[in-house]
């Protein structure tokens, strides 16, 4: 049977030789099925990596949010007729905060190798560079957009930190960064340890770790910045 590859991306405008090593693009020079979130992205992305690449001799289909669980079935078609499928992530890694991970559910249902290819993942290379506890730790993903639901929700998390002495990560869409920066410095406590993770891979790269209290004396811009978020109480 064929196989289901699982193919990351940059996470923002970086050298695809500095981050997706030259194997995974030797595989994914050899599809011509794609499932991805957004046709128009993963075929610059396609182009980046793969610059010989023609692109109009391939198969794109969509898998996003607005994708209804029937509509899945017809996805892994090509794999039942014995090609090979590749679902592209928007932004790192297929699967993780992603919507890929009901296809790759169901491959698995059916029987079908999945094979995840190596590239970066920016929830991993946060946590490698934040200093916090790399044994045991939560991602949470996006935290209510409201005001009071998220204090609870910072509170919540703070508190889950300090029990289970777990590191928990989070993110935000980028232009609300700054909000959510500003509610964490209202919220949490002095002393809990906060490092935020700006434009990973990118020139502009920004990866501190610092006491909420530090961070209140110096607070960053990281407005409308991809950004990642990871906190310890201490």
């Amino acid at each position: 049977m064929a196989t289901l590859y699982l193919i990351p991306t940059t996470l923002g405008d970086t050298s695809v030789e500095k981050v997706l090593p030259a194997e995974m693009i030797k595989v994914v020079s050899t599809l011509q099925y794609f499932v991805v979130e957004n046709t128009r992205t993963a075929r610059r992305h396609l182009k980046k990596m793969v610059p010989e690449i023609v692109i109009d001799d391939l198969d794109f289909k969509e898998l996003n949010e607005h994708s209804k669980p029937f509509e899945l079935e017809v996805l892994l078609e090509p794999i039942r007729l014995g090609f090979d499928v590749g679902i592209l992530s928007e932004a790192g890694c297929p699967g993780i905060a992603d919507p890929g991970a009901d296809l790759v559910k169901l491959a698995h249902l059916k029987g079908i190798k999945v094979v995840p290819l190596v590239g970066p993942s920016s929830i991993l290379l946060s946590l490698m560079a934040s200093g916090m506890n790399g044994q045991n730790f939560a991602f949470i993903g996006y935290l209510p957009v409201k005001p009071p639901e998220r204090a609870k929700a910072i509170r919540d998390i703070e508190r889950n930190s300090a029990r289970d002495k777990q590191t928990q990560i989070f993110i935000e869409a980028p232009y609300r960064n700054a909000k959510l920066l500003e509610d964490l410095l209202s919220v949490c406590s002095e002393q809990t340890s906060l490092c935020i993770a700006v434009d990973l891979t990118l020139e502009s790269e920004f990866v501190v770790t610092k006491t909420i209290a530090a961070w209140k004396k110096a607070v960053p811009d990281i407005n409308k910045r991809p950004a990642i978020f990871l906190l310890q109480s201490n």
